[in-house]
């Protein structure tokens, strides 16, 4: 079984143990409170990191660098965020140490040294590294032509429908 859909199926029983404990040892309102207040302060802070990697994106973009660094934090931003909507003292914990930008940075360089992003339950392998080929290098042909090849452009009009005049005829007549 696949770790995601472990922690996927896990998850929810852990947080309802953790909730339960929580509220027998506080009470009910005490705990619901808390959750409500990580919530809170998690949306805050998850505001101004999400803005804070949005500005340094645009700022590597301006430079002409390549902003691979910001994109992996900007996902992680994102997927805290979602963690923080979930209720529960554990998938906020994770939320907001994601939040953390010496966590969060540290995480995103160990991705990029990786090459591998998970992807909803599979992995995508990238290549790391830019040399010829590499994202923005040259790239095959997809028709299989070689740099010689010719593109032609044109227009097209059914012949048997004589509405369908091409803007030249219409000025010859």
């Amino acid at each position: 079984m696949k770790i995601p859909l472990l922690l996927f199926i896990l998850l929810p029983f852990a947080e309802i143990v953790i909730l339960l404990e929580a509220a027998e040892r506080m009470g009910a309102v005490p705990t619901i409170g808390l959750v409500l207040l990580t919530a809170f302060v998690g949306i805050n802070l998850l505001k101004r990191q999400g803005l804070n990697t949005l500005l340094r994106f645009q700022d590597r973009l301006r430079s002409g660098q390549l902003p691979a660094q910001e994109i992996v934090e900007g996902m992680l931003v994102a997927f805290a965020g979602a963690l923080l909507l979930a209720p529960g003292f554990i998938t906020d914990t994770v939320g907001v140490l994601l939040l953390t930008p010496g966590i969060r940075g540290a995480i995103a360089r160990r991705i990029l040294r990786s090459g591998t992003f998970f992807v909803s339950g599979g992995s995508f392998h990238a290549q790391s590294g830019f040399g010829a080929g590499g994202p923005f290098g040259q790239r095959p042909d997809p028709f299989g032509r070689g740099e010689e090849g010719e593109i032609i452009d044109g227009e097209f009009r059914k012949e048997s429908d004589p509405r369908t005049a091409l803007p030249d005829d219409a000025e010859k007549k």
